[in-house]
């Protein structure tokens, strides 16, 4: 892992010597969950342009899996900011940081998530705002969308439901289990494992009615989808 990310370093910085959108930190992060054991495949397909991705939460494995299949940047908790080498790595993705206990800097993170869209095509959230066991949905949390609230024009909220099958339980970083521990626990499985990504219907979160009913109906194609196996748009 660390050779790999010298190696995306140093192209990720040539790749800027030329006027162009820079793959490397997508392809860093998807060589990232390659290297975890993550062996993806993919039902339905990603929106890359206009859209916002709200997506389940089960570890920190989520993060490069989908951005190294969709190419999104992300909508992150201000706490990951605090470790330099962190955020480093964060703002080369475009990760907007939203402090979820300051109100007063709501208008803000508004705008910030707002010129992010426009800038990279796509964000994804994580509105259960925590990881789960994968067993469950937690509920979704509308404040983590009041950039939609009312949406920019021309904006499809697509959900997506990671689904690491029998796996899910033992990947999942839940409870006082330190990120190291889990990190290392991940990398010390003897085989690889399967995870699928669901790109489900995309709808208009203009038509849904505020942030309140898109969190909703974005939880609820996500559990109809756990609850059948398979993606389910109505």
């Amino acid at each position: 892992m660390l050779g790999w990310l010298g190696l995306s370093l140093a192209l990720y910085y040539a790749w800027k010597l030329v006027p162009v959108a820079n793959p490397w930190p997508r392809r860093f992060l998807r060589g990232l969950g390659w290297l975890a054991g993550a062996r993806v495949r993919c039902s339905g397909e990603p929106l890359r342009r206009g859209a916002v991705l709200l997506a389940n939460h089960q570890s920190w494995l989520d993060i490069p899996i989908l951005a190294g299949v969709s190419g999104t940047a992300f909508v992150a908790h201000a706490g990951l900011a605090e470790s330099a080498l962190l955020k480093w790595l964060c703002e080369m993705n475009d990760t907007v940081f939203v402090a979820r206990t300051e109100r007063g800097t709501v208008a803000t993170q508004v705008a910030q998530v707002r010129d992010a869209l426009s800038e990279n095509g796509a964000l994804a959230i994580f509105p259960e705002g925590t990881t789960s066991d994968g067993s469950v949905l937690l509920p979704f949390k509308s404040a983590l969308l009041s950039a939609l609230d009312p949406p920019p024009p021309g904006i499809a909220v697509q959900p997506v439901w990671l689904d690491y099958g029998r796996e899910a339980a033992e990947i999942a970083w839940i409870g006082d289990e330190h990120g190291v521990a889990n990190f290392l626990k991940i990398l010390a499985r003897p085989r690889p494992f399967r995870v699928t990504l669901h790109f489900l219907a995309p709808f208009d979160p203009a038509a849904a009615g505020g942030r309140k009913a898109i969190a909703h109906e974005a939880r609820e194609r996500i559990a109809r989808s756990m609850q059948t196996g398979y993606p389910s748009g109505r």
